[in-house]
């Protein structure tokens, strides 16, 4: 069984993933989506958490207090800040946000990415993108041609990971740093916008 993951610069063309992801026959609860969301542009009432479906609910269960607030989707990840999730992922970023605050000890979005089954070094890529405004799809448990189909979703949706690796690493980063502060809403959209003009 494979874990696989796409990153999304629009929260929109994450929602069409999960939608197709849903449509290839993935269960609803074995996909999960985190977005960046600074400003408050997501809500429990704008339908942002639509089309993770069961998930959310499933999510919340298996998260105890903390993933009954995470079933509104709304969080705060350390240096990410304000997040919106739902399904599986919203129990995993919920397990983040409180090991940080505990210490950090399993090394917070990072340590819960990585336990999910994403490569330690994707995730760190992963985090630094939704922190940058962006948005995680990730799908679970699955068989191997459901986990082809899901990369070939990603892949037509999503950001080419090596190049928004290489495009982070050209202004000095190395890794997201969980103790470092989020980013406004100001600094996302200048960052959106050095992307769209491929600087």
């Amino acid at each position: 069984m494979k874990t696989v993951s796409g990153l999304f610069d629009d929260y929109t063309d994450a929602q069409s993933a999960v939608s197709e992801l849903e449509q290839a026959g993935i269960p609803p609860e074995n996909i999960g989506i985190i977005a960046n969301n600074t400003g408050g542009r997501y809500s429990p009432e704008s339908g942002a958490a639509e089309g993770a479906g069961a998930g959310a609910a499933i999510g919340a269960t298996n998260g105890g207090a903390i993933g009954l607030l995470t079933g509104l989707g709304l969080m705060a990840v350390p240096g990410i800040g304000p997040i919106v999730a739902a399904g599986w992922l919203a129990a995993t970023a919920a397990g983040a946000a409180t090991g940080a605050i505990a210490g950090g000890a399993v090394g917070g979005v990072i340590g819960a990415l990585s336990e999910s089954g994403i490569d330690e070094a994707d995730a760190n890529v992963y985090a630094e993108g939704i922190r940058r405004g962006g948005a995680l799809v990730t799908a679970r448990s699955l068989s191997e041609h459901l986990a082809e189909r899901a990369e070939m979703i990603f892949r037509n949706r999503g950001v080419d990971l090596a190049e928004r690796r290489a495009t982070y690493e050209a202004t000095g980063w190395r890794r997201f740093d969980e103790r470092g502060e989020p980013l406004t809403e100001t600094e996302i959209g200048m960052h959106r916008d050095r992307l769209r003009s491929g600087l």
